[in-house]
């Protein structure tokens, strides 16, 4: 028997006018109409006007100066920055000096035996394969000393995180207030606030692990602010009804419903921590980072490499242990559990002794492998083989030039063209639309921000990249998150490769894109994608692995195809994190277009790094500033509409 459907009932014009949507279209198109001819003869150049700017460099000169002439004598240094730089200092020396008297048996029996007892005997083996690879590289006192700085950052990052996370989940105003300073910090490219970091702290350990607090805590905070305020409703209810209190609620509710958000921050901020390691050195971090960045000054591929696996090595240990120590969270404890561990610190104390005794505390370095020279000359042959002269589909070289051609020039063009008042107008339609108007009006004034600054053209070139290569990586992100989601074996595969890509320092493969890509806007972009494409993929799977099965049953029940379930249910339930998703992606290749202003990218990149080689405060904070105000616009424009949801919700 057939069956009859009922087409959905048209919109006639007043219905159309109803639509909330169409009437800010109505209302920006009539305030178009109104202005546009204004701005038209008053500026009919698409640049900036000098007369809107606003000149930083005397004041952020001056600012400088007085940092560096009171650095030594102000009660605000000696008595606050002085301690926190104290602080640092000594808890970073404590586990290092820890790690060292350990020794090299020692730190990997510790490993090993952590996973054992968290995870079981393969997390085990790998986590001892991990360090003995890393003295196998002969990089074992390097690593020990990263390891020191990422437990001090890490642990810092996470509390930071945690802290700010709960205040926002548990209060609107809080979430309000805390959002732009977690947007500074988290879009506020690594180069531009390691100058004034150095300004104060001095060139040295607190300044990388500030910097890397600043950095790596924003994650945490949002995905502790989502778990929390993701937490199922029915669940609080009935705990409320118990007559419990709010803290009561908060520990036992509240936190074990949000346990895998809070598990994946701190796998994004371990991941992040790790990350910064290399940009770090520039600073005076040390360790694995000094070794990638001295590589990379010589253009030494296998040498920068070589330093480069400890990292991920060291991501991937930490990732997988704190991933299966959260799994066994609110698990019934076994039977002599407290016995298990008590054996493990003996082991691993006897270990250590051992080594002491037998005075094979450092790694021997007759056991050592060199792998610089092969991955050289694997580099050669691709630069040799695959940069050009491919036959049919030509070599990566010409992939580079029309992606910039096609892609690139056209849209550096087109934003650059367009006059600065119909930009700003494009900017509060899309934010309007999707938001309200209090976003639109924090995008605008975000975007004249840039123009006031006096950064508008090289603004929009960054813009111009930011967007081809965000574009990128949510259709290529979100296509394999969803395969991930629905496939176990999949995600199982791509996991250590996520990790790689994930902690592999930008420094790293950075150098291989150049030698495939060339010089220019092109090898910038496609760092920017692969690093900030496994978060996307990351976030995409869990937001749609998070997904109510009860909704799924009750689709599947009724007949729903598996591309309906995606499509109807799937989606539109993990909306928040896919939102978060594409804010991440963002905020990552924000990130990278600062590293890409090392190999062509030019735009704000160049002139953040430009200030932090030259020490010009005014030219690095500028740019960076510009960046900030990029990112919370692309942020408003779009986030809002995880708020306008949660409301009618």
């Amino acid at each position: 028997m057939a069956t009859i459907t009922a087409s959905p009932p048209r919109l006639g014009l007043p219905g159309l006018l109803k639509n909330r949507a169409v009437q800010k279209l109505f209302l920006l198109a009539l305030a178009a109409a109104i202005l546009v001819p204004l701005a038209a003869a008053r500026w009919a150049s698409g640049t900036w006007p000098s007369a809107l700017t606003v000149d930083f460099s005397a004041p952020l000169e001056k600012a400088s100066d007085w940092i560096i002439d009171n650095r030594d004598s102000h009660p605000l240094f000696l008595y606050f920055f002085g301690h926190v730089s104290n602080v640092v200092v000594i808890a970073v020396r404590a586990v290092y000096l820890t790690l060292l008297a350990i020794g090299w048996a020692g730190v990997t029996a510790l490993g090993a035996l952590v996973a054992w007892r968290v995870a079981g005997v393969k997390l085990a083996l790998g986590t001892a394969a991990a360090f003995l690879a890393c003295g196998l590289l002969g990089m074992w006192v390097p690593t020990m000393q990263t390891l020191a700085l990422m437990v001090v950052a890490v642990l810092a990052s996470v509390v930071v995180g945690v802290l700010l996370g709960l205040a926002a989940g548990l209060s609107d105003r809080m979430e309000r207030a805390l959002r732009p300073v977690l947007d500074t910090m988290q879009v506020l490219p690594a180069f531009a606030y390691l100058l004034p970091v150095v300004l104060i702290f001095g060139i040295g350990v607190p300044a990388a692990v500030l910097a890397t607090v600043i950095y790596a805590a924003p994650p945490m905070a949002r995905l502790t602010s989502l778990g929390l305020r993701g937490a199922d409703k029915s669940v609080l209810e009935a705990v409320e009804s118990l007559g419990s209190t709010a803290r009561q609620r908060l520990l036992t509710a509240r936190i074990p419903l949000a346990r895998k958000e809070l598990l994946l921050g701190v796998n994004q901020t371990i991941m992040m921590a790790l990350s910064m390691a290399v940009i770090a050195a520039v600073i005076g971090a040390g360790g694995l980072g000094d070794r990638v960045y001295q590589a990379l000054a010589s253009v030494d591929v296998g040498a920068a490499l070589a330093a480069g696996i400890p990292i991920v090595l060291l991501a991937v240990v930490l990732d997988r242990v704190t991933g299966a120590a959260g799994e066994r969270l609110g698990a019934e404890p076994q039977p002599h559990s407290g016995r298990g561990w008590l054996y493990a610190l003996i082991g691993v104390v006897a270990v250590a002794v051992a080594g002491r005794l037998a005075g094979r505390l450092e790694w021997p370095e007759a056991w050592t492998v060199g792998i610089a020279e092969p991955v050289n000359r694997a580099v050669d042959w691709m630069t040799a083989h695959l940069y050009s002269g491919v036959p049919y589909i030509g070599g990566t070289a010409d992939w580079a030039g029309h992606f910039t051609t096609w892609v690139l020039d056209p849209m550096r063009d087109g934003l650059q063209w367009l006059p600065w008042w119909s930009v700003l107008l494009i900017v509060a339609a899309l934010a309007w639309v999707i938001g309200t108007w209090r976003t639109a009006l924090t995008a605008v004034l975000a975007m004249a921000a840039i123009g006031v600054l006096g950064v508008w053209k090289p603004s929009l070139d960054t813009l111009s990249q930011v967007l081809a290569a965000v574009v990128v990586t949510l259709v290529v992100g979100f296509a394999i998150g969803i395969a991930a989601a629905r496939s176990d074996r999949l995600e199982r595969a791509l996991r250590p490769v996520l990790d790689v890509f994930q902690t592999m320092p930008q420094f790293v493969y950075l150098i291989p894109v150049v030698a495939l890509f060339g010089v220019g806007r092109a090898p910038a972009v496609a760092a920017a994608i692969v690093y900030a494409l496994p978060a996307v993929v990351r976030i995409t799977t869990q937001g749609l692995r998070q997904v109510d099965p009860a909704a799924l049953e009750a689709s599947g029940s009724l007949g729903a195809t598996s591309w309906q379930q995606l499509r109807q249910v799937q989606l539109p339930l993990a909306r928040p994190a896919l939102l978060l998703a594409v804010n991440q992606g963002l905020v990552l290749v924000l990130a990278v277009v600062v590293i890409g202003g090392l190999v062509g990218g030019g735009a704000l990149g160049y002139d953040v790094v430009f200030g932090l080689a030259q020490g010009d405060l005014a030219t690095g904070l500028v740019a960076g500033g510009a960046i900030v105000c990029l990112g919370l616009m692309l942020d408003r424009v779009t986030q809002p509409t995880e708020r306008r949801a949660t409301k009618g919700a």
